[in-house]
């Protein structure tokens, strides 16, 4: 390769591998020529060279123990589909983990660093994992001092101001909120937000939690909402399945419940009439 391109050996490493101070030009046609020849790196030779396995690992570790299929989350699939195109764009692997707090089952895979996705306060993952002196980058802003390398997140209290500002602007005089349990911050800065609302504007909350990782619990805390004395005019829902279980709750009870709002981040929450099916959120 080096000979074909007419250069160095560690001018072509330091071009392939995004290395050294090379001008860009040189970076091009040395990727240019290794293209023409069909070159593909050796993940086992660069594991040899660097001792490093090349491979991430991703996990939810929001609700702990429990019994939990994240795939069913929109939000948590779509997060595993675009970490796996993202690392292996960077020549990485991405391992998806178990959800579990027996730290020898991670200790079971060689790792370079770990995402961690909406991890509860105090989550004992993610304090094993750097104990172990492993990176570890947090999908959600950490609560307290959960010691993660680095973290990414929404501005989940905007947001929530946001629509539920919109859904007051449309009409609505008493918005309800289903949220849930767990203590990660998504949870517990969207509930706050939504109590300081309805602080601001002079409304007395109306809302109800469950356990988010339980998909029956949901259709339970919808109809327990909507049978409330004090029932909503139009709900936000923190999670997947709030719509259509929103929905369903509406039709049993007959509440005449006029909107439902299920939170997005990927596009512009909106009001959805109840004869209609809702759009599943993204965050």
């Amino acid at each position: 390769m080096a000979a074909a391109a007419g250069v160095s050996i560690t001018t072509v490493s330091d071009a392939l591998n995004g290395k050294g101070r090379l001008p860009d030009a040189t970076r091009r046609h040395v990727r240019e020529v290794a293209d023409r020849l069909g070159y593909r790196p050796s993940a086992a030779a660069r594991t040899l060279r660097t001792g490093k396995s090349g491979l991430i690992g991703l996990t939810v570790t929001t609700y702990g123990d429990e019994p939990f299929t994240f795939t069913e989350f929109a939000y948590f699939a779509e997060m595993a589909r675009a970490a796996t195109s993202a690392a292996l764009a960077r020549g990485y692997a991405l391992v998806i983990l178990p959800a579990t707090s027996r730290h020898d089952v991670w200790s079971n895979v060689a790792l370079d660093g770990t995402v961690v996705i909406d991890p509860s306060d105090q989550d004992p993952v993610v304090s094993e994992l750097v104990r172990q002196g492993l990176p570890v980058v947090s999908d959600g802003r950490p609560a307290g001092s959960l010691p993660v390398t680095a973290w990414v997140d929404n501005d989940h209290e905007a947001a929530v101001l946001g629509i539920l500002d919109h859904l007051a602007d449309a009409g609505a005089r008493r918005i309800g909120l289903l949220t849930g349990t767990s203590t990660d911050t998504y949870t517990h800065l969207s509930t706050t937000a939504y109590l300081r609302w309805c602080e601001r504007v002079g409304q007395d909350p109306v809302y109800e939690s469950y356990p988010a990782h339980d998909p029956c619990a949901g259709a339970v805390a919808a109809d327990r909402l909507l049978a409330r004395p004090d029932r909503p005019d139009a709900v936000y829902g923190l999670f997947d399945p709030n719509g259509t279980d929103l929905l369903a709750a509406a039709g049993g009870t007959g509440c005449g419940c006029r909107r439902i709002c299920c939170s997005c981040a990927a596009a512009s929450p909106r009001c959805t009439p109840t004869p209609s099916r809702p759009s599943r959120r993204c965050r």
